[in-house]
């Protein structure tokens, strides 16, 4: 599903408060219910502003203040509420997407290799139900597609002993280095163990990390590969132009990034990332440190 965002300045935040169009407003609101079957929802044309040179590093706060912290502040919090995680980014409720120097084989933003098929934050109890991915600026050949693929539509790509298989709960994801940079080395901590399929045979769910994710059995393996073939076959390619904002149904779609050659020279790919999340339990929002930031793993583990 696709739409088009009206042009709007400085004052998109209460624009979109006060007077989003019902075309574009309730699409979204019906999106944010979860009932898609293709799991995502493009919106086109929202202002990006300037954009400075993409940055070579981590953590560069090059746009500190940008007009677009407060649009994605927004639709964040249309479908749910903005957050972020504590072990992540330091708690940052906006990420930075972009190569960096050095990093190019990292299964995480920082990377420019193909990021294969998942759901955002496999491991942790309180996923993000949604994610938004925001272009700034495009990879220099524009073949840097973000490929999502829904559950819903690859289910029929399954057989039932497949489905059956996925649906048990006898898999474990390890943690992402996003959220393992600052500890000791050694093996990622898993969680699990979990299905991978879960919900109502007609509108199904998934927790999937294709890097992470694994069997207990030979049979749950086999079944991780069909899935991840099932997958392929429903993928939608969206190679995203500046002023383009795809949002994902974190337990509808995976989704993942073709590769790309960045060139490190100020003009390379550049998304900004924000999470929502529905609802946050009133225990967890009790233990936060800082407003929408999830507790630490370490804090909650075994809690949900």
């Amino acid at each position: 599903m696709a739409a088009r965002f009206p042009d709007a300045g400085a004052g998109a935040m209460s624009f979109l408060r006060l007077d989003l169009p019902p075309a574009l407003r309730e699409p979204l609101v019906d999106f944010a219910e979860g009932t898609s079957p293709h799991g995502h929802f493009l919106l086109r044309g929202l202002d990006v502003g300037d954009v400075p040179p993409t940055p070579a590093g981590q953590g560069t706060a090059a746009l500190d203040g940008h007009p677009t912290d407060g649009t994605l502040t927004l639709v964040a919090d249309l479908l749910g509420s903005l957050v972020g995680y504590q072990d992540e980014k330091s708690g940052a409720l906006i990420h930075d997407v972009h190569p960096v120097p050095g990093e190019e084989t990292r299964i995480e933003n920082s990377g420019s290799v193909a990021f294969d098929f998942h759901t955002e934050n496999v491991h942790h109890p309180l996923r993000p139900d949604f994610l938004g991915l925001l272009c700034l600026r495009r990879d220099h050949d524009g073949v840097a597609a973000t490929r999502v693929a829904s559950v819903r539509e690859a289910i029929a790509h399954l057989t039932p002993e497949d489905v059956e298989a996925l649906r048990r709960p006898v898999y474990h994801s390890a943690y992402p280095s996003s959220f393992t940079r600052d500890t000791a080395a050694g093996p990622p901590p898993l969680s699990g163990p979990h299905p991978v399929i879960f919900g109502d045979p007609d509108r199904a769910f998934l927790r999937f990390n294709s890097h992470h994710t694994r069997a207990a059995d030979t049979r749950g393996t086999r079944a991780l590969d069909a899935l991840a073939r099932a997958l392929e076959t429903v993928c939608r390619d969206i190679v995203l132009e500046p002023g383009d904002l795809v949002i994902v149904d974190n337990h509808v779609a995976a989704h993942g990034r073709s590769a790309f050659a960045p060139r490190y020279d100020g003009a390379d790919r550049w998304l900004r990332r924000f999470y929502s999340l529905r609802s946050t339990p009133l225990w967890a929002r009790r233990m936060m440190r800082r407003p929408r930031v999830i507790p630490r793993m370490a804090d909650i583990r075994g809690v949900v």
